[in-house]
Order: C-alpha cells, then structure tokens, then sequence
C-alpha cells in the first residue's frame, strides 16, 4: 500500500466514524501518518476535554482505523494548546 493509499483508508475509517462524533458536538481531524504506522489525529469540537475522549480513541477511532487499514499499530491524539 502507498502512502496516499493509506491516508485515503484512514481518511475513509474517519469519514466511517466522524457522524459518530458530530452527532455529540464534535470531529476528528488527521495530522499525519507517521513511519506508515502511526496516525495521528486532533480530536475538535466537545471531543476536546471530553472526559471519555481516550475511550473513544481507542475503542472507536483506532479499532476503526485498524479495520480500514491493519498495518497501524497506534493512533495519538495531539492536543493543540
């Protein structure tokens, strides 16, 4: 898999999941994939300081990430200050 084929199967995990998301206030936006293993992601909106946000990272986002595409092994939310 290419790396724009891989950032298109994670951008389709996120599409798959984002109504989730919105439909609580809030979104996810992809930063980058790093050594084609490690997605990095913002999560916006009411997902920002969400007390259930790492459940929802792990649990929602990345086994769905994982589903689209089953070579990345993590994915981080990086929190912008």
């Amino acid at each position: 898999m290419t790396g724009q084929e891989l950032k298109q199967s994670v951008e389709n995990a996120l599409e798959e999941i984002r109504p989730f998301l919105k439909n609580d206030g809030g979104d996810i936006a992809l930063l980058d994939i790093e050594n084609d293993d490690t997605v990095k992601v913002q999560l916006l909106g009411t997902c920002v300081g969400c007390s259930v946000n790492q459940m929802t990272l792990k649990s929602g986002v990345e086994m769905t990430i994982k589903k689209h595409a089953p070579q990345i092994k993590s994915v981080v939310n990086v929190e912008m200050a």
